[in-house]
């Protein structure tokens, strides 16, 4: 698999990331064995961008992040990790949607800069990796005071003494990610991972968060490519995200069957590769659970997508 230079940062990522929330038991449980195995397979694609945080089933994620990775020569992989909550005992800001949790831990939103170094040090003992290479800081949306000032204090000070590579934020809200930027300026963050807000489906980060990263050198992951599961849900209800799928967004997702059964385009496929056309996008991060999952989506993004599909989609 190809690799890319990420922004400014110095750093080469896959085009392809894996998103560990799924394998730290998002929704439904995933076994640790099956969890290396497709950690293993994403290995064997050449996936070398593996995105985890601490909240992604309350440590569980980053533990079996670093069982699967640390064996591996640190050169060859990129590695990030986030900050904003801490996993601790009793910890009250729990969150429902994670399967089998671990007894009595949870998670404490906490952006301050203390609170930013522990967690920085509790994920590396966790994975047992000597250094994480992209730090972000986990929706800043939910204390942006705090985030834009101890958060990215701490994240300097990280970066200046080399100890990662990159900081970032994670974060769903385009408009919060711009402004940002815009607060915290040239010292700000060099990449920002920004989930369903660059999709087939949602060009919302186009208005302003695209150009201004495009302005300041700041490379931008795209992730929640299939916003929600809603691209890839075929049977009745709605998937995560949405109490129920407003009507013009079927018509929406009928107009692009309809398109990519036109030119044989598989829908996943348009949707991984949609946002590495935009020059600020190197890389795309999907979850998966299995490695049947991971295999399909390592094949949609090298599946041939004519132009003219391209130029009919916009």
């Amino acid at each position: 698999m190809r690799t890319v230079e990420l922004g400014r940062t110095g750093l080469e990522v896959s085009r392809l990331g894996l998103g560990l929330a799924s394998l730290g038991g998002m929704f439904a449980a995933v076994p640790e064995p099956q969890a290396i195995a497709t950690i293993d397979r994403a290995w064997e694609l050449g996936i070398r961008l593996f995105d985890t945080a601490p909240v992604y089933g309350y440590g569980r994620s980053e533990q079996r992040a670093g069982l699967a990775l640390r064996g591996r020569p640190r050169g060859r992989f990129v590695l990030s990790t986030k900050v904003g909550r801490l996993i601790e005992p009793g910890g009250p800001d729990i969150q429902p949607i994670w399967a089998e949790p671990p007894v009595g831990l949870g998670p404490r939103l906490d952006y301050s800069y203390a609170a930013v170094i522990r967690s920085f040090e509790a994920s590396l003992e966790r994975m047992g990796i000597d250094r994480i290479d992209i730090l972000h800081i986990h929706d800043p949306d939910l204390d942006f005071a705090t985030a834009s000032t101890e958060a990215l204090r701490a994240l300097r000070e990280l970066r200046g003494r080399g100890t990662i590579r990159a900081i970032s934020l994670g974060i769903n809200h385009a408009d919060v990610a711009a402004r940002f930027l815009r607060e915290t300026g040239a010292d700000g963050p060099d990449v920002i991972l920004l989930a369903g807000r660059y999709s087939l489906l949602d060009q919302s980060a186009t208005e302003e968060l695209l150009p201004l990263c495009e302005k300041l050198g700041v490379a931008v992951l795209a992730a929640g490519v299939f916003q929600g599961g809603v691209l890839a849900d075929t049977a009745a209800g709605a998937p995560h995200g949405y109490a129920k799928v407003p009507p013009a967004l079927l018509e929406r997702i009928d107009q692009l069957r309809a398109l990519c059964h036109r030119y044989d385009v598989p829908l996943l496929a348009a949707a991984v590769q949609f946002p590495l056309r935009h020059p600020v996008v190197p890389a795309v991060v999907v979850g998966a659970r299995t490695p049947q999952e991971i295999t399909e989506v390592a094949a949609w993004l090298e599946h041939d997508i004519p132009e003219a599909f391209w130029a009919q989609l916009l």
